[in-house]
């Protein structure tokens, strides 16, 4: 489970009264048809802050799937992009013990301080990487940030692990900078 994640629970009970467990029961007692309905009834019955009860919603209905479960489900279908994924993590992971990879529903995020990197497998055939590198100019296979928006400022096309080379690996690396 991500540490962020993980504090929030610890902290919930401080912070709202009640543990996980406690309002898990609480909204099992309501019907509700939409995840904003239930985030809205514990903000307002219960004075929860947004945060809160939108992590209490989502880890009730057991959304939250382990990130392994993350990456997998995203390479559903596309399992020989999985090493470009690998690779750019292996790459990453050797910048420091600040690094840290958080799995998503559709990607995955790159953070030291603050995201640097994002990688998604955009397509059957590409794995995107989406890097923050402000100021620094598009050229060649660093293009416009495409897919990502504002999330990173650039973007690079990945078809095969090869592509991971020296010059992909020094832009992580200097997002990574940027990032500390």
């Amino acid at each position: 489970m991500d540490k962020a994640l993980q504090t929030m629970i610890d902290n919930m009970p401080e912070k709202t009264g009640r543990s996980l467990e406690e309002w898990t029961v609480i909204l099992t007692t309501k019907s509700f048809s939409k995840h904003s309905e239930a985030v809205n009834f514990l903000k307002k019955e219960h004075h929860v802050s947004h945060g809160f009860a939108n992590t209490i919603v989502s880890l009730s209905k057991g959304d939250e799937k382990a990130p392994e479960d993350l990456v997998a489900s995203q390479y559903e279908g596309k399992e020989h992009l999985l090493p470009i994924y690998e690779r750019l993590v292996s790459v990453v992971n050797e910048f420091g013990n600040d690094v840290k990879i958080t799995p998503k529903k559709t990607e995955v995020s790159v953070d030291r301080k603050k995201k640097f990197a994002v990688i998604k497998p955009s397509t059957k055939t590409r794995v995107d990487l989406g890097l923050k590198l402000k100021g620094k100019p598009e050229a060649g296979r660093l293009e416009g940030s495409g897919p990502f928006g504002t999330m990173c400022t650039h973007r690079v096309q990945l078809t095969e692990v090869s592509q991971v080379d020296g010059e992909v690996q020094a832009w992580l690396r200097e997002a990574y900078d940027m990032a500390g």
